[in-house]
């Protein structure tokens, strides 16, 4: 029995979070969920979107799967997302983006690896209001932080197989904040012989990507270039519907899809569960359930190849006919 943090999220959150939650039962993966609700729907009721009892509970359980969460631009509540990463120091975000069957997409083969340091740079929100007319934003980067999420890239790349780490950053303007991050992993780059060490400038690595995608293999970012460069790769694949995320710290793993939590097709029965799907066999994974993962990604690779998709991805399907057509196929799985 594995006892573990479900945050429902706002929007499409609560429906999505149902169908991934019957598949996995359907593949016999015994988990007690202790489910917890986050976002702009429970501000009313406890005045803050990412009430105590959620830190509490993920504390506890140590694993946690959450849904979408809506987060404002340019105003109202700091993103939940952030919160999470700061108050568990989720410091490894985690992208794969590979191709899935019958999504039509202008690449074949690509398979990469997004890792994305989660803790500073700008997303640490040091901001202040200089006069009426001008903004400041502070750039941290610490020598420590860095070289911890180069451990982590190169430890995942080692582990998994993987051929090359390639750091992604603007060191040749950021001398000091990006040289450090880079200078980080060029230290702990000398410990993995095994393991091919490059490096690329942010702006390079983006064209690069949309030339040739399939010359990268595990890349490593600062937060905020890992954040926009995910997201180029995601649509690489087939968008952000498809795209699954993780968030790794010493204590505690959150896994969650990183697309938003869409409102306007929120209780229509129109959205796509992949994402948070594949997010949870990623979970699966790290809890030693790597059998029933397994089945759950055959089971929605065959959904796909039958034509069964939702419409963001080019189909028709209703989120509760994917959701069937998946937990039919985990019975010949």
């Amino acid at each position: 029995m594995h006892n573990i943090t479900f945050v429902r999220g706002d929007g499409i959150g609560p429906e999505i979070s149902d169908a991934v939650m019957e598949i996995i039962k359907n593949a016999g993966v015994d988990i007690n969920w202790d489910v917890q609700t986050a976002g702009a729907d429970v501000i009313e009721e406890e005045g803050v979107p990412l009430p105590e009892r959620v830190i509490n509970s993920l504390k506890k359980n140590k694993i946690g799967l959450k849904s979408p969460v809506t987060t404002p631009i340019g105003k109202g509540f700091r993103s939940v997302n952030v919160q999470l990463r700061k108050e568990l120091n989720l410091y490894a975000n985690l992208r794969p983006c590979y191709n899935l069957p019958n999504i039509k997409t202008r690449y074949d083969n690509v398979d990469i690896v997004v890792v994305r340091e989660n803790t500073e740079d700008l997303y640490a929100g040091i901001e202040r209001q200089i006069d009426e007319n001008t903004a400041e934003s502070i750039k941290r980067i610490t020598r420590e932080a860095s070289e911890k999420i180069a451990e982590f890239a190169f430890n995942y790349a080692l582990k998994n197989n993987r051929k090359e780490v390639c750091v992604v950053t603007k060191a040749n303007i950021c001398k000091l904040s990006d040289g450090l991050f880079l200078e980080s992993a060029r230290n702990i780059a000398k410990k993995y012989n095994s393991v091919n060490f490059r490096e690329i400038l942010v702006d390079n690595c983006c064209m690069q990507l949309v030339q040739d995608p399939n010359q990268f293999d595990v890349l490593l970012l600062p937060n905020l270039y890992g954040d926009i460069v995910s997201d180029l790769c995601a649509g690489l694949v087939g968008g952000l519907g498809v795209a699954q995320g993780a968030n790794i710290g010493d204590e505690c793993a959150l896994f969650e899809p990183v697309h938003g939590s869409a409102p306007d097709i929120a209780g229509k029965d129109l959205a796509n569960p992949t994402a948070l799907l594949l997010s949870a066999v990623e979970m699966l994974n790290y809890i030693g359930e790597t059998k029933a993962g397994a089945h759950i990604k055959d089971a929605l690779f065959n959904t796909l190849k039958q034509g069964i998709k939702t419409k963001d991805i080019g189909g028709s399907a209703k989120c509760s006919e994917f959701k069937e057509s998946i937990i039919r196929n985990l019975q010949v799985c």
